[in-house]
């Protein structure tokens, strides 16, 4: 299972979430037709902009307890203090990728980031 785990500012568009989803993917050489869904915290499901972007992309979007990426903070490669701050969790983007990878799930690398977005991309044996 490939995921995209992605983290945004409240009212980011769907072109800039399709954006910084497409540079993650190209920087790991992951082709766009493999990826299996948007991950994010749950409160962020809704937001538009995420589910446009999934909705281009032929994806589904997953969200994610805030408690379960607390589980995986260990497991990220970039934890935000801002991001910590304000969601009580290190990591949206990362952690929600591993998340719902699921089992064996590994981050492909560092997330990338856009002025209002963050991916991460995860590989896994899903949940």
């Amino acid at each position: 299972m490939i995921v995209a785990g992605v983290g945004c500012r409240r009212g980011t568009s769907a072109e800039e979430v399709e954006r910084v989803v497409t540079m993650a993917l190209d920087a790991f050489r992951v082709a766009r037709g493999t990826l299996d869904a948007i991950a994010t915290e749950a409160a962020k499901t809704a937001e538009p902009g995420i589910t446009e972007a999934a909705r281009r992309l032929s994806v589904a979007v997953v969200g994610c307890a805030k408690c379960d990426l607390a589980r995986v903070a260990d497991a990220v490669l970039t934890p935000s203090a801002l991001v910590l701050e304000t969601t009580g969790v290190p990591s949206i983007a990362e952690a929600s990728a591993i998340v719902v990878a699921g089992r064996n799930a590994r981050l492909l690398g560092a997330r990338v980031a856009t002025p209002r977005a963050t991916c991460a991309i995860a590989i896994g044996e899903g949940r």
